[in-house]
């Protein structure tokens, strides 16, 4: 038994290591990456920390190197999703009775292994499945994952510890119970760092969960379930289940037993996800938690008085970096007239510079686009842009699937505000600019905030004051996350927890308490010391004549 209530490790948010040429870690990842590449992987199902090989493989191959492969995958089907339900189900009591200090410690020995020995791993297989340079990778699949299991384990203590207030003779707690049932964690491609919260978010409360990787981030997933192994997460607390969409799911929400989504992934998947719980919400034992983060049209919006060298930088970090497969990337610009000239000029002598190629090269600043879907997606906007008369393609606009997934970073240029890259996510390196009259500034403000049906990030650039304030209450609902001169993407688990609402999702804000929040139910409890033994109250006593 524990009675003591030790103090939580404060959360500190992970250096960002450099990489700069001669240094140990870049010697190190580099080397990370050849054994890899070398070492060709089998990745099985993990179901109540048994490795499934179910046969039906599937080949993983690096966007920027599409003859080489990586692993293949033993995706699940039907059965071995009921064997996931029912080992969540099987470790559910044992794992939500434990105390939260040995949950905690868990996600906490699970950061420091990730910032030592296991940072070279998630790093490098970031970078060769899902086609990430070395400060993408670093930031994501290093820095803010380790950042989520310590601010989590951080916040959890704080929940625990808001208690009410009790009135003498009286003792009122909140317990923070797990949800009754499962949690499902499907999880996106573009964030190794994503991967690993959506799963232990709702572990750490207390609950099991079935997890679905995306197929094209299940290279640095498999290293993820295998982190978490190491660092003593027991079995069936997390199943991992790769596999197609709906083999995996339409089992997952026909379940009884489900009883919470934590989802981040496209606007059309969520909400058909969303439309079959309530579809089947009678047959639920409880009404399920749902939480999610969607898409983006992110944007960016210069005023007169912005610098322009800084809203040019904004534009090719926030548009290109990662491939604008982020969905904070920044994808429509807003640029008045006066500006347009220098903003222009900034912007195309700073793409001139940018380098594409292998993940291998660190002097690349772009890298492939995940798959081969995506690749055609892309490229049919780029070309239907090139044979419009109401778009220019300024910048870029070219592209080669020969050894992988490349499309160059494109500026559109555009004289319709409502034109279809401005409205319509892309996601990928591709951004649309629309040049307006200085003294349209208010009229651009209504654009921004009607154009798209999404909110999740957005910039404002201006050096008057007055101007940011305006801009940010008339913006106050078209952004979950704003910027003030800075570029729309990275956010900092502790410093902007990170979340859009409207079509962008539920706006529960990863990384921080109100996500928390959602994993758990609260059962109120009042204890009387010394309760009465007469049904009678002071005013039933009979008024004296």
């Amino acid at each position: 038994m524990n009675n003591s209530k030790p103090v939580i490790p404060a959360a500190i948010n992970e250096p960002v290591l450099n990489y700069a040429l001669g240094s140990v870690e870049r010697a190190s990842l580099q080397s990370k990456l050849k054994d890899l590449k070398q070492d060709h992987i089998e990745i099985p199902a993990f179901i109540h920390g048994q490795a499934i090989h179910t046969g039906e493989l599937a080949d993983i191959r690096p966007p920027h190197e599409i003859s080489h492969r990586l692993a293949t995958v033993h995706q699940c089907r039907t059965q071995e999703v009921h064997q996931a339900i029912d080992s969540a189900l099987e470790a559910r009591h044992e794992w939500s009775e434990m105390d939260f200090i040995d949950r905690a410690a868990i996600f906490l020995k699970a950061a420091e292994l990730l910032a030592g020995p296991w940072r070279d791993v998630l790093n490098a297989s970031t970078m060769l499945g899902q086609s990430k340079n070395v400060y993408q990778a670093e930031i994501d699949a290093a820095c803010e994952l380790i950042d989520f299991f310590r601010f989590n384990v951080d916040y959890a203590s704080k929940i625990y510890e808001d208690q009410p207030y009790s009135s003498a003779g009286v003792w009122n707690r909140l317990e923070y119970r797990a949800l009754e049932g499962f949690v499902f964690a499907v999880t996106p491609f573009n964030f190794t760092s994503i991967t690993g919260n959506l799963p232990t978010a709702p572990a750490l409360m207390g609950n099991t969960v079935l997890w679905k990787p995306a197929s094209t981030s299940i290279y640095s997933a498999y290293f993820i379930y295998k982190l978490l192994e190491e660092a003593g997460l027991p079995p069936g607390v997390i199943n991992m289940v790769p596999g197609p969409g709906a083999m995996i799911g339409d089992p997952v929400l026909n379940s009884p037993s489900f009883s919470g989504l934590h989802f981040t992934g496209s606007t059309d998947t969520f909400q058909y996800m969303w439309k079959t719980i309530g579809a089947n919400i009678s047959n639920y034992d409880t009404y399920p938690r749902i939480v999610g983060e969607t898409g983006g049209k992110d944007f960016i919006l210069a005023h007169s008085s912005a610098d322009p060298d800084a809203v040019a930088t904004a534009i090719v970090r926030g548009a290109f970096e990662y491939q604008g497969q982020k969905c904070s990337a920044a994808s429509r610009v807003y640029l008045p007239k006066s500006q347009w000239s220098a903003i222009r000029d900034a912007l195309m002598s700073q793409l001139d510079e940018v380098k594409m190629g292998s993940v291998e090269d660190f002097s690349n600043f772009v890298n492939a686009v995940i798959d081969s879907k995506s690749y055609q997606n892309i490229v049919n906007y780029i070309e239907e842009a090139n044979s419009s008369t109401d778009a220019e393609i300024i910048a870029g606009g070219h592209y080669s699937s020969d050894e992988g997934y490349f499309i160059e970073p494109t500026v559109i240029l555009v004289s319709d505000p409502q034109y279809r890259t401005m409205c319509e996510e892309i996601f990928g390196p591709v951004v649309t600019i629309f040049v307006y009259e200085d003294q349209d500034f208010a009229e651009t403000l209504r654009l921004v905030d009607e154009t798209s049906p999404y909110a999740l990030t957005g910039a404002v650039f201006a050096r008057d004051r007055r101007v940011i304030v305006q801009a940010s209450n008339a913006l106050r609902n078209a952004a979950g996350n704003f910027y003030i001169n800075d570029k729309p993407t990275g956010a900092v688990v502790g410093q902007q927890p990170f979340g859009g609402a409207r079509a962008s999702g539920t706006n529960d804000k990863a990384g921080a308490p109100p996500n928390l929040m959602r994993w758990v139910s609260l059962r109120t409890i009042k204890e009387t010391f010394v309760p009465p033994t007469h049904f009678g109250y002071p005013f039933h006593q009979t008024d004296e004549s």
